[in-house]
């Protein structure tokens, strides 16, 4: 997800119980790979294995050169995302608008292997997918075959089209149909929010592992708990208030460290939101919060908001919101 899984958050994730992580989109035009942006994604110091990166474009040249360059600076994964709905995405033939053409997906999956995953230090090229470009053109299946076709190593599946985009529920039986039809492994995607969920996702899709998402954005510690329950079948208890708290203070310092001062407290707003999104006076704390301007000030007010959350209970007591509080978020 585009300004979400940066590298601080992805190690958060991990550490926390997901299994695997894929980087921010970067480009395949190679014009702009010295852009801070694209140094800043391609930046992967330190970070726990595996190491997948994630690639966007419409040229099966530029896509494979774009897998090369991101396999030397360290990527142990190519994953191509034919699955983002964004319209500037789409308005460039990149992400899932290239589901409206087969013959153009068969080219770039075939140059993608071909350059990286292929010969003694081949990596996995993996892809991501939605299931169709709208419900009178769902092709998630013919895609799957060609993928498998082409060597792609692991297939994901948002169960929904592009016209969708995030809306109504996701199609639970597109994504079985394809783990039915393809031997590689299918991982399922599309409002997994809860242990139960997950399980539930797993059941009935019958794929091999599932992918969350915005779920994750300011709940870094699902993961944690879709593991305890999937191994145990037993809910583990909700967070402690102190957890959560030292959670923040190291995910914001190693926001901070990553992006610098200036970025660093503008795009930690949106996680700080995230995290405090149904906490009673959320609201009012994040527009207090969009006011600060440096570091220090947003992490004491972090800490500040967090002290008052332990007087409700020492666990995370979440209130419902109204939809004008979270649109003011």
């Amino acid at each position: 997800m585009a300004g979400v899984t940066d590298r601080p958050f992805r190690q958060l994730c991990k550490r926390l119980g997901a299994g695997y992580a894929v980087s921010e989109m970067v480009a395949s035009n190679a014009q702009l790979w010295k852009s801070e942006k694209t140094q800043r994604r391609a930046n992967h110091e330190g970070e726990v294995a595996p190491i997948a990166v994630q690639i966007a474009g419409a040229d099966p040249s530029m896509l494979a050169e774009a897998a090369r360059y991101n396999v030397d600076r360290g990527a142990q994964i190519i994953d191509i995302n034919m699955g983002c709905p964004a319209k500037k995405v789409c308005n460039v033939y990149a992400g899932s608008a290239l589901l409206q053409n087969e013959e153009l997906v068969t080219r770039i999956l075939e140059a993608v292997v071909g350059a990286v995953g292929c010969g003694p230090n081949a990596v996995p090229v993996t892809l991501k997918i939605r299931t169709g470009w709208d419900r009178a053109h769902k092709n998630a299946l013919n895609i799957a075959h060609i993928a498998e076709a082409s060597g792609i190593s692991m297939l994901t599946v948002h169960g929904r089209t592009r016209a969708d985009l995030y809306h109504g529920e996701a199609e639970y039986d597109t994504i079985a149909a394809v783990k039915a039809a393809v031997r590689i492994p299918v991982v399922a995607n599309g409002d997994v929010d809860s242990p139960a969920k997950a399980r539930h996702v797993l059941s009935v899709t019958g794929a091999d592992a599932i992918m969350i998402g915005r779920a994750a954005q300011g709940r870094p510690w699902l993961f944690r708990e879709i593991a305890h329950y999937l191994e145990t079948g037993e809910t583990g208890p909700a967070p402690r208030v102190d957890e959560i708290q030292q959670i923040m203070n190291e995910h914001l310092l190693d926001h901070y460290a990553f992006y610098g001062e200036f970025t660093g407290v503008r795009t930690a707003r949106k996680h700080i939101a995230w995290y405090t999104r149904g906490l009673p006076g959320a609201n009012l704390f994040r527009h207090h919060m969009n006011t600060l301007d440096s570091s220090q000030e947003q992490l004491a007010a972090v800490n500040e908001f967090f002290e008052q959350q332990k007087m409700y209970s020492e666990h995370l007591c979440y209130e419902q919101e109204s939809p004008r509080e979270l649109l003011a978020a």
